[in-house]
């Protein structure tokens, strides 16, 4: 992964504001209405065109698509993995939502009903989605020569095995870990397939943090970190045949603006991430509710070869951050690093993680992108 001794460097974690064109259309398709394939194809192809334009427009270093072919950042994947029946099954609640029952059919009232509509699997799960991935690698190819738009390095994400496993359902493997590894050996030529490509590939696991307030919120927390410490394990496996400082992380504590007061700590699962084999962690940082996760690093300080990619801009608010406060958060963490080489700056999360659900005003989620780029500018007067 790229690293620069003049300056901090920008990125974002991948999710980017789609076109109205191109989200009317994704919901008409997830409708099952008949869309015209050709008018899909030209909607990305311009939607892509845009997102790529606007990251360089607003001083974004590190680019990528922005993930707009996906529907989402994780559900994209049910088109590319055979095994899957449409079910309607319970949908585990968020433990921090549930305690608010008022504020939760206010602001959740699709999240907290009893059960939805999923895939499901049914059978042992395949992967057939080389076609999906090879397009989107060779779309973003040749947006990029088209629009001349020359980033310091690129990336393109794929969902982790067990964002997976707590996305779509399971009723043919015994166990959640069976189900897991079955995903990761089925998403590994994905990874592969990116990393081949010349591509960052970024693992999304906001598992690894999220789903202790929600698929495992009964567990204590010693038998949560043992399911975290193996959803880091079904990633090594699924990409070992990967350079390591190719793949960086993303893990998060849930992209939804909620209490989050049920959150676990960072410093009690900063260890088992620290066990991936990856160059790289991007963690939440400016949500207001981790916004001292700081002492985590001091306690568990970053191996030797990894890149910290703090998030220091929220994306749970159309606060415009100054810049000076974007500043501010990265050289603090600079300064417990050691090494401000090792520092990359980006937002906490996606700005549009599901077509059509913003929770971020699109053209504020611009002006937050150019205010994290001010904000590395100032930051690396201080630093450099």
């Amino acid at each position: 992964m790229k690293r620069s001794d003049e300056r901090i460097l920008t990125t974002h974690v991948g999710s980017l504001p789609r076109t109205d064109q191109l989200i009317e259309l994704m919901d008409q398709r997830g409708q099952g209405v008949d869309t015209n394939r050709n008018e899909l194809h030209e909607a990305i192809n311009e939607a892509t065109q845009r997102a790529i334009r606007r990251q360089a427009d607003v001083g974004i270093d590190i680019g990528n698509d922005g993930e707009q072919s996906r529907p989402g950042f994780h559900i994209y994947v049910s088109e590319r993995l055979d095994g899957f029946s449409d079910q309607t099954i319970p949908r585990p609640q968020w433990a921090d939502v549930e305690a608010f029952p008022e504020y939760a059919g206010k602001a959740f009232p699709d999240i907290v009903s009893e059960a939805q509509t999923r895939p499901v699997a049914v059978e042992e799960v395949r992967y057939h989605g080389t076609n999906h991935v090879d397009a989107e690698v060779e779309r973003f190819d040749r947006v990029l020569d088209t629009t001349g738009v020359e980033f310091d390095e690129t990336f393109m994400t794929a969902a982790s095995p067990g964002v997976i496993a707590a996305s779509l359902g399971n009723q043919y493997y015994e166990s959640n870990d069976k189900y897991t590894f079955a995903l990761a050996s089925a998403m590994r030529e994905e990874y592969e397939r990116i990393a081949e490509a010349g591509l960052t590939l970024q693992i999304d696991a906001p598992d690894v943090l999220s789903e202790r307030h929600r698929k495992f919120k009964d567990l204590s927390t010693a038998e949560f970190k043992d399911r975290a410490r193996r959803r880091i394990e079904a990633i090594n496996e699924a990409t070992s045949d990967i350079p390591a400082d190719q793949i960086r992380l993303h893990t998060c504590w849930g992209n939804y603006e909620g209490p989050h007061h049920e959150d676990v700590p960072l410093v009690d699962i900063l260890p088992i991430l620290y066990e991936a084999d990856v160059g790289g962690l991007l963690i939440e940082y400016a949500n207001p509710r981790h916004h001292h996760e700081w002492r985590a690093f001091e306690e568990h300080p970053l191996p030797d070869e990894w890149l910290l990619i703090p998030g220091v801009v929220d994306v749970k608010t159309n606060i415009i951050e100054h810049p000076k406060t974007v500043a501010d958060r990265i050289v603090k963490l600079a300064e417990i690093v050691g090494d401000p080489t090792r520092i990359i700056a980006a937002p906490d999360c996606g700005l549009a993680t599901l077509a059509g659900h913003n929770i971020v005003e699109p053209e504020i989620a611009w002006a937050k992108l150019e205010a994290l780029s001010d904000g590395a500018v100032e930051a690396s007067n201080r630093l450099f």
